[in-house]
């Protein structure tokens, strides 16, 4: 049981970073001008719709900071203490 929660933790924490990473890409494309490719683009689409549900609300509650989205390092931060917690309490 422990396995599976820590699996879908790590899947979370994987899809998180994807997100960062795939939003950094895509901008710095289409700032160049070239424009992203269709396929990245509809990646990242799919990444967002995972992850916005999560992250929405919690951008929410956390402060403006103009461009930097404080959101994802909060959730990761979230998933890192719960995978702890769990394992301290099923362990």
């Amino acid at each position: 049981m422990l396995q599976l929660i820590s699996l879908f933790i790590t899947l979370c924490y994987l899809l998180l970073l994807a997100r960062i990473i795939l939003g950094f890409v895509v901008q710095y494309m289409t700032m160049q001008g070239n424009g992203a490719p269709e396929v990245l683009v509809r990646l990242y689409d799919v990444v967002f719709s995972l992850t916005e549900p999560v992250l929405g609300p919690i951008r929410r509650m956390l402060p403006q900071t103009g461009m930097i989205d404080f959101s994802p390092l909060v959730v990761m931060i979230v998933l890192v203490v719960v995978q702890y917690a769990l394992r301290a309490l099923l362990a």
